[in-house]
């Protein structure tokens, strides 16, 4: 805890920093604008409200629970022209072709998934699992992600996640593929199943658990509070949980998200995804060294003002955070589970 070392990350095949002492330097850098607390429940210029206007003059239905419509916006589209090859190996292009969908959590602006209900929570993984079994039907990579937060990046405080399906595996899809396959044809069971058997044991990097899932700090995490969703059981795909793992699915993220509110008593921001088995023409394959599981990445260090960096030494040689993940566990662990807007007064 108080000396810099190195850890190694079996699924990205590269290493950390840890660097717990720098936490105590002081800080006269950048400072954030915390998130806005009066979102409003409803907004006729918000284009992800029920009934209003988007960009390319659709008119969103009255929905009352989920709703998912195609990106305004898209970054890949199915008809995409084929680009030149190149003439030089230094010079390659190919093909990129998907479909990218926005699904609205809810009908109202102002709830967080934290702040949903439990049956809310429910039919938003329900939703999930159905638009990765029916992308993936035809897509090899869906990728399910939540930008939470103008500080990641999100352009709308209305709850909401993208789904974009390609039809090539992402950068971060093969490196996964190819650690997984690596550690099972060595190890001979699922690099991730094992992790989460372990984490299960030691309890010192465990944030919460219940009878299916557990939710840990990773022993590699990048980020200062980053955490990892796993199953217990061995599932290769988000569409392949039975109802009750689903169920359970969303009572752990809620308690996971209502600590993350409650450690700085802010909107927690992050980005979130789903990382499964390849889809498509590889649901012939066998992928069971894959294991299903959620990453989630928030910026913030020291305070809801206070965000770690990744410029310098992260950038040109290799990540550094601030504290260790045994440290980041046990405050988010000794967190309440009662949001802090519902606290009794």
């Amino acid at each position: 805890a108080e000396h810099q070392h190195g850890r190694y990350n079996p699924l990205r095949d590269d290493w950390v920093l840890v660097s717990a002492h720098r936490v105590r330097r002081p800080w006269h850098g950048q400072l954030e604008r915390p998130p806005s607390e009066d979102v409003p429940r409803w907004d006729a210029q918000n284009p992800l409200c029920p009934g209003a206007r988007r960009a390319g003059g659709q008119v969103n239905p009255p929905y009352e629970g989920t709703f998912v419509f195609p990106n305004d916006f898209p970054a890949l589209q199915p008809d995409a022209p084929e680009p030149d090859a190149g003439d030089h190996p230094l010079f390659r292009a190919a093909a990129a072709r998907g479909v990218c969908k926005v699904m609205c959590f809810h009908p109202r602006s102002d709830l967080t998934l934290p702040l949903m209900s439990l049956a809310e929570i429910q039919a938003v993984v329900d939703k999930w699992a159905e638009l990765a079994e029916e992308l993936g039907a035809a897509y090899p990579w869906v990728q399910i992600f939540e930008n939470k937060g103008a500080m990641m990046g999100c352009s709308n405080p209305h709850p909401h996640c993208q789904i974009w399906a390609s039809s090539f595996l992402p950068n971060e899809a093969r490196l996964e593929d190819r650690t997984q396959r690596e550690y099972r044809s060595q190890h001979y069971v699922p690099m991730l199943l094992e992790y989460a058997e372990q984490e299960a044991r030691r309890k010192e990097r465990l944030v919460v658990e219940n009878e299916h899932w557990l939710v840990v700090v990773p022993y590699w995490a990048t980020w200062p509070f980053q955490t990892l969703l796993l199953p217990r059981r061995h599932v290769c795909r988000l569409q392949e949980l039975r109802q009750d793992e689903r169920d359970s699915l969303a009572s752990i993220m809620k308690r996971l998200l209502i600590k993350y509110d409650n450690l700085f008593e802010v909107s927690f921001p992050y980005s979130m995804g789903w990382h499964g088995a390849p889809t498509g023409p590889h649901l012939e394959e066998d992928c069971g060294h894959w294991q299903l599981h959620a990453h989630y990445y928030p910026p913030l260090l020291r305070s809801a003002t206070v965000r770690k960096f990744m410029v310098g030494y992260e950038m040109l040689a290799q990540a550094q955070r601030d504290l260790t993940p045994e440290q980041a566990a046990e405050r988010l662990r000794s967190l309440p589970e009662v949001h802090y807007k519902q606290r009794p007064e």
